[in-house]
């Protein structure tokens, strides 16, 4: 999704919105995102939310390292925001795996081009997990969004959901699992992720 999609009223709030952001001096640790358009201040995670981030990007990065992977090229990052001028919102996903080296994106087309979002949910941000982003990254295009979920309110359990087929801005597939079981990425990943080891 390009900047030039999006109507006058509304770039001239997105323009205005991340030259905020830039411009922000975010304590060490903490991460600005804007959500629907609000500017919001995400604290460090708790140890068991980093945890989880740690287990499934050593699961992710394991798979670009083996030999024969069909994402040996991919890169597995921490820190990258993702633009969603739509959506008014430009995020910070615990993790983003993309086809090839961040460097080679223009930062306002790099949703388009991700394989995958992972987000794990802490107490303040699990609305917005569920919510906003959800919508987010689906109007974005991006084809996997894998959602560690510590609250799930529909179970009251901690649950892993994979959201898949984006469409009209709205995921069309998901497919969740219990923590302790395992949950499957589908190509180009064609990885089984082992959620024995999370931390609720």
């Amino acid at each position: 999704m390009s900047i030039a999609a999006v109507e006058p009223e509304a770039l001239l709030s997105w323009q205005f919105m991340l030259r905020t952001w830039e411009e922000l001096d975010v304590p060490e640790g903490c991460r600005a995102e804007i959500i629907e358009g609000a500017l919001i201040l995400v604290t460090p995670p708790k140890p068991e939310h980093s945890q989880i981030v740690w287990q499934v990007n050593k699961a992710l990065t394991r798979e670009i390292l083996r030999e024969g992977s069909r994402i040996g090229e991919a890169e597995v990052h921490q820190t990258v925001d993702v633009r969603v001028p739509l959506r008014s919102g430009l995020y910070i996903p615990d993790l983003l795996v993309l086809p090839r080296p961040v460097l080679e994106y223009d930062p306002e087309n790099l949703a388009a081009e991700a394989l995958l979002v992972v987000e794990v949910t802490s107490r303040s941000t699990a609305d917005r997990d569920r919510g906003p982003k959800l919508w987010g990254y689906a109007h974005a295009g991006v084809p996997l969004y894998l959602l560690v979920d510590r609250w799930d309110p529909e179970t009251g359990r901690s649950e892993v959901t994979l959201f898949s087929g984006p469409e009209n801005g709205r995921y069309t597939s998901a497919t969740k699992v219990p923590f302790g079981k395992e949950i499957r990425l589908p190509a180009p990943f064609d990885l089984t992720l082992d959620t024995g080891g999370f931390p609720a």
